[in-house]
């Protein structure tokens, strides 16, 4: 992967960064793909379900409102998400098992981390576009994601 994020947006100030400080926790940290969201708030059967399913290179966004409160994904779903082909998630939110999801061929963002675990009603909305950090995710739109910050864009680049 030949891109960075700094020299995206220097090409194309049109371009939107998301201006929130996230944490890289997987062992990729340079990743993109084609955006699907979750909104849900402490509730993360939803982010089961989706990255049970084939992934096709797709990044997971994941609003959970900025809430620290409990974790969204842990090793376990982060792992789920490898076997079946995503090549990221963020999480506006948290994560748990911060070391073992460290170890992942996976690209992984989020605010920090909790061990609580969270609810598992299903409670929230997939496929939505989500807003946090002055960036829009909209599904079906790409995300690049490397040290420096995230980037979205309507095509691909």
């Amino acid at each position: 992967m030949t891109f960075s994020t700094a020299d995206l947006l220097d090409v194309d100030e049109t371009l939107v960064s998301c201006e929130l400080q996230f944490n890289s926790y997987g062992r990729t940290p340079r990743f993109f793909g084609t955006v699907r969201t979750i909104r849900c708030l402490h509730d993360n059967a939803l982010v089961r379900r989706v990255v049970s399913q084939p992934g096709n290179g797709a990044v997971l966004v994941i609003d959970g409102g900025g809430s620290l409160y409990s974790a969204l994904v842990g090793d376990v779903l982060a792992g789920t998400a490898v076997e079946n082909g995503w090549a990221g998630i963020v999480v506006n939110g948290a994560i748990r098992d911060s070391a073992a999801i460290a170890q992942l061929e996976l690209g992984v963002k989020a605010l920090g981390t909790n061990p609580r675990r969270s609810s598992k009603t299903g409670a929230g909305e997939l496929e939505v576009p989500v807003t946090f950090g002055g960036a829009v995710f909209t599904p079906g739109h790409y995300l690049y994601s490397d040290e420096d910050g995230i980037v979205v864009s309507p095509v691909a680049l």
